[in-house]
Formats: C-alpha cells, sequence, structure tokens
C-alpha cells in the first residue's frame, strides 16, 4: 500500500473517533502524565527526606559522638597525668572515670549511627583500638599502685604521650570521615532538593501545557465544529433555507449536522407545502370574497326583487277577497287565505335569512350592554301575549355584558318567545337569570311542553322544526340564528339539563368580549 494510501486510513480512522473517546484519550493522556509526575515527585520528596533525616538524625549524631569522645578522652589523659604527678585521688580520679564513661558513651552511639557504613566504622574500630591500647598500657598502670612508680618515669611517660597522640591521630582521622561523610550527605541533600524543584517545575509546565493543550483540542474538536455548525444553522434561519448544513470534527457532531440538515429539508419541503397551501387559501378568500359579494348581491335581491312580487301577490289576494267578498264562496275565501298566508311566511322567512346572514357583518364595534334592560325591552315586546296566556316572566339581576345591542336583543327575544310559544296546558312560567364565573352563564327556564335530549344538537340546525308548521308558527330559524349570534360574541348556547317540566337553554358570554373584524354592509330595508 501507497504512503498516501496509509495517511488517507489513518485520517479516516481518526475522524471515525468519536467525540468521547478523543476525550477520553485526551484527559487519559492528562492524567497518565499527572500520575507519572506525582510519582516522580514522591520519589523525589522521599529521597529529600532520607538524605534530610541521615544527616540531621545520624551523621551530626555522629559529629556530636565524636566531639564528645574527644573531650572525654582528653579529660581522661589530664586525669591520669594530674594523678602521676601530685598522687591525689579525689581531684584526679573522678575527671578520668566520666570521661571514661563518657568516651565509652560516644563509641556506643558512634557504633549505631554509622555502624552500617563500613569505612566509618573501621574508623570508629581503630579510634576504639587505640583508646583500648592507652588505657591498658600507659593509664591503667599510672592508676595502678603496683606499676605506678615504674609507669611514672620520664620513658614510661613519654611512652604513654605517643600512644595519647596516635588516639587523637585517630580520632582526627575518624572526625575527618564524618565531616566528609557529612559534606557529601550535604551535596546529596541539595541534589534532592533540587531534583523536587525540577520535578516541581516540570509538573507545573506540564499542566499548563497539557491545559492549553486540552484549550486547542476542545476549540478544534468542539468550538471550531458547532461555531461552523451555528453559522449554517443562522444563514438558515436568516431565510437561506437553500443553504446546506454540514456537520465537521467528531462522528457526534457530524450526525447532528446531518439532523439538522435533515430539518432543514423537512423545513424546506414543508415551506413548499405551505406555500401551496397558501396559493390555495389565496385562491378560496379570492373565492369567498367573490361569495360574499354574491351573497351581498342576493341580499340585495332578496330585500327588494324577491319581496316585491310577494308585496303584489298579498295585496291582490287582500283587494281580491275585499272587491269580490259577496261573489266567493267560502272554498274561494279559503284559497285566497292560504295564498296570502303563504306570500306573509315567505317574507317572513326572507327576513330571518337576511338576519342570519347579517350576524357579524354590520357590527362596528361592541358596547356596554345591560341584559337586565334589553330583558325587560323583549317583555315589553311580548305583552300582549303575557297578558292573553297569562305567563310570569321573571328576570333576575342579569349583567352588562360587552356586545351588539341588536344582536343579543334578538337571542333573548327568540329564547323567551319560543318559551311562550311552546307551552302546556298550565299558564306560562319564564325564568331569566345570570351566573358569574369564568364568564357569564345566562340561563332561559320554562315550563312548557320540552324538548327531548335527543334534539338537542338538531334544533340548532337552520330551518329544523320539531312541530308541524300548522300547529306552532315559525321559521325554525330561530336558534341556528341565536347560536350564531351567541358564537359571534364568543360564547356557546346549549340546551341544559331539563328538571321537571319545560326546557331550559343556556348561553355564555366573555367577561370582557373583543368583537371580531365586522364587514360593512348597507342595511337595505327589506319594505
Amino acid at each position: 500500500m501507497s504512503d498516501a494510501g496509509r495517511v488517507h486510513r489513518r485520517g479516516d480512522r481518526r475522524r471515525a473517533l468519536s467525540l468521547r473517546s478523543r476525550l477520553a484519550l485526551l484527559l487519559g493522556g492528562v492524567a497518565v502524565f499527572l500520575l507519572i509526575t506525582l510519582g516522580l515527585q514522591l520519589l523525589s520528596q522521599t529521597r529529600l527526606a532520607r538524605e534530610r533525616d541521615d544527616l540531621i538524625d545520624r551523621l551530626d549524631g555522629a559529629a556530636e559522638a565524636v566531639g564528645d569522645l574527644r573531650s572525654a578522652v582528653i579529660d581522661q589523659e589530664t586525669g591520669v597525668r594530674g594523678y602521676a604527678l601530685s598522687d591525689d585521688e579525689a581531684l584526679f580520679l573522678e575527671p578520668y572515670e566520666r570521661g571514661r564513661n563518657e568516651a565509652d558513651d560516644a563509641l556506643a552511639r558512634l557504633h549505631t549511627l554509622i555502624g552500617d557504613a563500613p569505612r566509618l566504622a573501621a574508623e570508629v574500630d581503630t579510634a576504639a583500638d587505640s583508646l583500648a591500647t592507652w588505657r591498658r598500657e600507659a593509664a591503667e598502670p599510672v592508676l595502678d599502685p603496683a606499676t605506678a612508680a615504674q609507669a611514672s618515669t620520664p620513658a614510661a611517660l613519654d611512652d604513654g604521650r605517643a600512644l595519647f597522640d596516635q588516639l587523637r591521630g585517630d580520632i582526627d582521622v575518624l572526625d575527618a570521615g564524618v565531616q566528609r561523610a557529612l559534606d557529601i550527605d550535604r551535596e546529596q541533600l541539595d541534589d534532592a532538593y533540587r531534583l523536587v524543584m525540577v520535578f516541581m517545575f516540570l509538573q507545573v509546565a506540564g499542566i499548563i501545557v497539557l491545559g492549553a493543550a486540552i484549550s486547542l483540542a476542545l476549540s478544534r474538536q468542539v468550538l471550531r465544529p458547532l461555531a461552523h455548525l451555528g453559522a449554517d444553522a443562522r444563514r438558515v434561519a436568516s431565510g437561506e433555507v437553500g443553504h446546506r448544513v454540514v456537520g465537521r470534527g467528531a462522528p457526534e457532531l457530524v450526525s447532528l449536522g446531518a439532523d439538522v440538515e435533515a430539518m432543514r429539508s423537512r423545513i424546506v419541503a414543508e415551506l413548499g407545502e405551505l406555500t401551496e397551501a397558501r396559493a390555495d387559501l389565496q385562491r378560496q378568500t379570492e373565492e369567498l370574497v367573490r361569495s360574499n359579494d354574491d351573497l351581498e348581491q342576493f341580499a340585495y335581491v332578496a330585500s327588494h326583487d324577491l319581496q316585491e312580487p310577494l308585496r303584489k301577490v298579498s295585496g291582490f289576494c287582500q283587494l281580491l277577497e275585499k272587491r269580490y267578498a259577496d261573489q266567493l264562496d267560502d272554498r274561494a275565501r279559503e284559497y285566497i287565505w292560504y295564498a296570502s298566508d303563504g306570500a306573509r311566511r315567505m317574507q317572513d322567512l326572507i327576513n330571518d335569512l337576511l338576519a342570519f346572514s347579517r350576524v357579524g357583518r354590520t357590527t362596528e364595534a361592541f358596547e356596554d350592554v345591560d341584559l337586565g334592560e334589553v330583558a325587560d325591552e323583549v317583555t315589553s315586546t311580548f305583552a300582549e301575549v303575557i297578558e292573553a296566556t297569562g305567563a310570569t316572566v321573571r328576570v333576575g339581576d342579569l349583567p352588562t355584558v360587552k356586545g351588539d345591542r341588536r344582536l343579543l336583543a334578538g337571542v333573548l327575544q327568540n329564547l323567551v318567545g319560543n318559551a311562550l310559544k311552546f307551552h302546556g296546558e298550565d299558564p306560562p312560567a319564564v325564568d331569566v337569570s345570570a351566573v358569574a364565573g369564568d364568564e357569564w352563564t345566562i340561563s332561559v327556564t320554562d315550563n312548557g311542553i320540552g324538548i327531548e335530549p335527543d334534539y338537542a344538537e338538531q334544533i340548532f340546525t337552520i330551518f329544523k322544526r320539531l312541530h308541524n308548521k300548522n300547529e306552532y308558527e315559525g321559521t325554525g330559524i330561530g336558534l341556528a340564528l341565536s347560536k350564531k349570534i351567541i358564537e359571534f360574541h364568543g360564547g356557546r348556547i346549549w340546551l341544559g339539563d331539563g328538571r321537571g317540566p319545560g326546557a331550559t337553554f343556556c348561553f355564555t358570554l366573555p367577561i370582557d368580549a373583543v368583537p371580531p373584524t365586522a364587514t360593512e354592509e348597507s342595511d337595505d330595508d327589506t319594505g
């Protein structure tokens, strides 16, 4: 395989490493470096402590013991010489004995402190042998009464001084060896201290370098790819929906870029669908505008052109009945009545259709409407019916709401009128009340013939009648008109749960209503 191929494969493997793996490798390297430097630091600290302990606890103690040995030997020699010259045991033997004990103690300490150093131990042994030789051949003969005279001769004293000089020389050699060991140990202590400082510097420098490496790695592996991805996303968000989003770096970021690109592609597709839907909506809106224009034209025709022939039919039927009353039999009068009644009902139907189509089209703004006053006005319009049927209409405390006064009056008029119309054998009793909550709930309850629950939804359908027109008058549009008015005001209307005879109609109105945008329309008179 060529070098270029091997380099390419290594690059592929590096790109295949996940972000977690890359961070794990990086942090693992940092951990290994810290563990190695910490181990070296601990080793150097241990060596420093060992050299310090060796210097303070062993060699300094050995140097002190050598000094004590020197002093003790001198005290012994001074005591022996003074005793030889004056023969005063009380004055000179006590320093000798004290020096002897101190010398033995110093030698014991030296053996303990430097016994593991062969050279120094040999020098201690040499000094100890010289001390023993001096004591045996020079000091003890002087102190022994049997040999004191012979040992005190000038020749014997000269031999003793030679032995003592040899002892002092051996002690000097021992002292020089201890001092040499002290110097070596001080140098080793300085080397250990310098090594500790070197490792500490390397550790600090390594932490700084590794911190910079981590920062660089995070910048290259995380921050820079995220910055590219964010820049692509911002270009798409700014309106360049055709700009392709590409993830860079670790596989996770590449996958994230692919997800964002998939989302962009989905948005582009949905944007195309939305554009088409908007075009369709625009076409439907235009068709709706044309339909509204046709409806307005129909309303104009219905209020003028259609009602004019009906007025003529009704008028001519009345003239026919008036002028030829004596020539008409009962069947002819019945036919004329049917014609007049049909024309009248056709006019009522057209007027109701016009009212239904105009809901919300002639309202410019909502105003404060006192429903109590409106209910009183509605009751007044039914004064003759109330008197004729012996009805009772009770109006409770009704709120003041925002709305179209004329339309809300129409709702109450329809509901109260139905309650008076569909009564049973007993005189009608109508109760109008309101309950406050998140919204106002107004109820109109009567004691009439009632409505089956199965028809609770059908009664609000336009032209839906539950009774024959010969039984009860009406066009069947009143409840549908009421439903449209209430929904225009942001409420709802329904048939309540009847408890006892009669029916209950409920509708809601918002506490603070905001009217929808109304369409102005010329309010042509029907006649």
